[in-house]
Order: structure tokens, then sequence, then C-alpha cells
């Protein structure tokens, strides 16, 4: 079997785009945050895993011309997305997380990502990534596991029927993931 790249996927995918009349995003690619460091409180840095992987994320994504990126206010999802915007050039945009609900902050995102066209990237955290799958459109999947960092979501949601994958970046989460989870 032949793997195919994160960018020779996504360009299979979104070759078989037929665009709609109204404004939507092209390609969404949701990633959970990278690594964080073991201390630093609520709102910790990235570890120098996470930093790789905010690296390595960038690298992944250098062709598919992202032109809108969706962050939280914590400096974790914010580092994740750094390498890549700045290389765009892009400021990304910050949807705040509200304490206790889960749900407002997914509809949120949903809302900033159809107001996007393009190529949009979603750096979110392990509760919101598959919550705003399916807030999309896509699949239902449980939610991503505390010690996974390696998951890559990219779905289409012009195509009818929606597309989707799943895919790898960077290296492998250190840890297995539990059961029940991503």
């Amino acid at each position: 079997m032949k793997r195919l790249s994160f960018l020779s996927a996504a360009c299979l995918l979104t070759a078989s785009l037929a665009l709609p009349a109204r404004a939507a995003p092209d390609l969404v690619i949701v990633v959970r945050h990278a690594e964080k460091a073991a201390e630093g409180g609520s709102d910790p840095a990235l570890s120098p895993a996470g930093e790789q992987r905010a690296q390595a994320l960038a690298q992944a994504l250098a062709g598919l011309r992202v032109n809108a990126i969706v962050t939280t206010q914590y400096q974790r999802t914010r580092a994740t997305a750094a390498p890549l915007a700045q290389a765009l050039g892009l400021q990304p945009q910050v949807i705040e997380t509200r304490r206790g609900d889960m749900p407002g902050h997914v509809q949120a995102v949903a809302d900033a990502v159809r107001a996007q066209t393009g190529t949009v990237l979603v750096v979110g955290h392990s509760n919101t990534v598959t919550p705003l799958l399916a807030a999309l459109g896509g699949p239902k999947l449980p939610e991503l596991c505390e010690t996974s960092f390696h998951h890559a979501f990219v779905l289409q949601p012009a195509a009818a029927p929606l597309r989707w994958a799943q895919l790898s970046y960077g290296a492998p989460s250190a840890a297995p993931p539990e059961s029940g989870c991503l």
C-alpha cells in the first residue's frame, strides 16, 4: 500500500471539489495543539516535542495555500499555529473558549470556519477537535486522547457528499492511546 504524504492526500481531496456558488472553505484542516509543557498552570507553553510538532505542521501544510488560521486564546494553540502563520504572513483568528460552554465554543469556531474561503487551519483541543468535525458535517468520532497529538483531519465541506480524511503528521505521539479515544 502506497503511503501518501499529508500534502498529496489533501491535494487529492481538493482535486475532486466542485466549487459551490456560495462562499465556503474549500478545505478545512483540524488539529489538536501540540504537546504542552508539564508546567505552566492553566496556560502552559509547548514542550520541546510540541515545538518540533508545530514545525512539522508548518512543513506538512506548506504547499496547501492556507489562507486562514483559527485558534483559541491559549498559548499552546497559538504556538502550534505560529510557525505556519509566520511563514504565510497570517494573523490567526482567536475564538475564545468559555468555561463550561464547550458546545458554544465549537459552534463559534464552526461559524468562523464557514465564513472563510480557501483553505482553513483550525488548532483546537482534545475535547473540541472531533466535535468540530461533526459540527462541520463530518463524522462523529470519539474525542482525542490526552496523549494524542499527531492526528490531522481534513474536510472538504463543500463536496457532496462531504469528503474527509484522517492523517498523521510529525512524530507519532509518545504514549499509546487510552481506551475509548483516538
